[in-house]
């Protein structure tokens, strides 16, 4: 249970080898979560890649707008613990 400002939490799960490496998902990231690799897939291109997993919302923009499906974006639930069980 949140008593201050609480952002979502989520993941993403990138399948590097339908990436083209436009770097579309990177743009339009709001809590600039990817950034492309360094690394090539089997294409020659570099997919992007997470420097800041943690901080995910979930919002799934990356998988909104990258042109090949090569990246999505989901929320994670998170575990809530009930007070009056304590």
């Amino acid at each position: 249970m949140c008593y201050a400002i609480c952002m979502a939490k989520g993941q993403i799960k990138i399948i590097a080898e339908r990436c083209k490496g436009c770097g579309i998902c990177v743009e339009f990231c709001p809590t600039k979560v990817l950034e492309l690799s360094s690394a090539y897939n089997a294409k020659g291109y570099h997919p992007p890649h997470a420097v800041s997993p943690e901080k995910c919302s979930g919002c799934a923009l990356c998988g909104i707008y990258c042109p090949d499906f090569a990246i999505h974006g989901f929320r994670v639930k998170e575990e809530t613990k009930d007070a009056s069980r304590a």
